[in-house]
């Protein structure tokens, strides 16, 4: 559905995007996340032809943004950080005036604008000025912009920013109805955000794709220099002789617990932590010793995005399925 390559953008001297290239295919909910200064918003811009790259491309169902703009246009909806809503008028009328700037006319016009109204639930408000609406409701009403003229994709640059609790889920809500129907991509750096409404997740960090895949697809391809915990009753020393048999092992902590049992808590730099914990399970049953429990650190979005943006590295990047989206750092 949408095409980037080798996308680069600088501001002067600044690189603000730094060769991305990455493939969305039609479907799913996509979270774009990043720290501040990421580079998201830039590429979201780009994306949606309201900014020039320095170079590389842009498709949209097949059409180039810059090159073929009125076609790549019709399959966009876009919802900047901050919605570009004239607060002296009323939904109803800034819908109508956003619609015919789209092209729609008539018959057409009046039944978009009572069906996004519907999706969005702005039906109780819709003749209100905006200026008296609550944030949440111009969000909403933001939303129904991007949602006139029928398209394909909707992009929403921080679309729960400034919101209260309430407000978060309502839109959160309100995003994985429309996933249903459209392809949505949504930029964030909240990680509760883009866990809680995101299958898809990209990682940029410094303008660069360093990750792409499925929340559990990241989490199996960076579980490396895991923590494997583990309580038994053998003592400190035959605990040592048997985890000297085990391979991967780059740290043992010991501690004694009460009732004569001994903690354990190993790290691994292997990145099949399940495979050290099978080794370890089968070299204490070889000496017939019991563990009691055993227990391994998962690691989460939080813990992924830390070690990415922080390193900078694009190798953990997990592969995905030739027919589904795919992202490479070129």
């Amino acid at each position: 559905m949408i095409k980037v390559e080798h996308l680069t953008k600088y501001y002067g001297d600044f690189l603000a995007v730094d060769d991305l290239s990455f493939q969305i295919a039609e479907g799913h909910v996509y979270g774009f996340l990043g720290p501040n200064g990421a580079g998201k918003t830039t590429t979201m811009n780009i994306m949606t032809g309201c900014l020039s790259p320095t170079s590389g491309s842009v498709t949209v169902g097949g059409f180039d943004i810059l090159a073929e703009p009125e076609q790549a246009k019709r399959l966009i909806g876009y919802l900047p950080e901050q919605p570009p809503l004239y607060m002296n008028e009323t939904p109803v009328e800034y819908l109508r005036f956003v619609g015919e700037a789209k092209g729609l006319r008539g018959e057409e016009l009046d039944r978009q604008i009572s069906e996004v109204i519907g999706q969005v639930k702005i039906r109780e408000v819709a003749h209100r000025r905006i200026s008296a609406l609550s944030k949440g409701y111009r969000q909403r009403v933001g939303i129904a912009q991007a949602l006139l003229g029928s398209p394909k994709v909707i992009i929403l640059d921080e679309p729960t920013v400034g919101l209260d609790p309430l407000q978060i889920i309502e839109i959160r809500d309100l995003i994985r109805q429309l996933g249903q129907a459209h392809t949505v991509i949504l930029s964030s750096h909240i990680l509760s955000e883009v866990q809680a409404i995101c299958e898809k997740i990209l990682i940029i960090a410094h303008g660069k794709l360093l990750a792409f895949g499925e929340p559990d697809q990241l989490e199996r391809s960076l579980l490396s220099a895991g923590e494997i915990d583990f309580t038994t009753e053998a003592d400190e020393q035959t605990v040592r002789s048997i985890l000297s048999g085990v391979k991967d092992i780059s740290d043992i902590a010991l501690e004694k617990k009460q009732g004569g049992l001994l903690s354990a808590r190993v790290h691994t730099d292997s990145r099949d932590i399940y495979a050290v914990s099978r080794a370890l399970f089968f070299a204490f049953a070889a000496r017939r010793q019991a563990l009691l429990e055993m227990t391994l650190k998962k690691v989460s979005l939080e813990d992924i995005f830390i070690e990415l943006t922080e390193s900078g590295d694009p190798a953990a990047q997990p592969q995905t399925e030739p027919e589904e989206s795919e992202a490479k750092q070129a």
